[in-house]
């Protein structure tokens, strides 16, 4: 990895570990919901939307969307519940505000938390990683730079330049140089 390139990872990291709290929810959007609930015609299921308490970053969308929630809700009873996240809301499928009520909402508000921890952890461990790597490499650059430096191009004789320019007239009386 380049020293640009690490400086350009380092930036998307440091950038990543700032958001320290975990993604939750607060209020539903009572706007969103059917116009027909708590009358004959109401669905049984239908889609909440949720507020997030911040915004999701990218890496919060993609766990939010993968097949594990899906597979986290199935195992704590609602297999048919999908989530999505659009904005800074999260959408709900196939539910209803009394499932949400009695656990469905404890359910996710666990898996947001858990989900954030496990993506704080990761970052973490990615930026300790990048700045052992940081590191590294600015310690080998000054060992080059200093290995560098240390070659000198110089002359053990001390009439150096005098010798240089007889064997130079050497050479031309022998034809070894081109004469000007």
């Amino acid at each position: 990895m380049s020293a640009h390139s690490l400086g350009a990872y380092g930036q998307q990291m440091s950038t990543q570990l700032k958001n320290d709290s975990a993604l939750g929810l607060g209020a539903v959007l009572v706007g969103s919901l059917p116009a027909k609930l708590m009358t004959d015609e109401a669905p049984d299921r239908y889609t909440v939307e949720a507020v997030f308490t911040r915004q999701a970053d990218r890496d919060e969308v993609a766990a939010v969307h993968d097949g594990a929630t899906r597979d986290y809700l199935s195992t704590k009873g609602y297999p048919t519940v999908e989530l999505h996240v659009s904005d800074r809301r999260l959408e709900i499928h196939n539910t209803n505000l009394e499932e949400l009520r009695d656990g469905l909402a404890q359910v996710i508000a666990e898996h947001l938390s858990e989900m954030s921890a496990t993506i704080r952890a990761e970052r973490e461990v990615a930026s300790a990683r990048f700045n052992e790597a940081s590191h590294r490499e600015q310690t080998r650059a000054a060992a080059v730079a200093a290995l560098a430096e240390s070659v000198t191009f110089s002359s053990s004789t001390p009439h150096a330049d005098e010798d240089t320019a007889a064997r130079a007239d050497e050479w031309i009386s022998e034809g070894g140089a081109a004469r000007s």
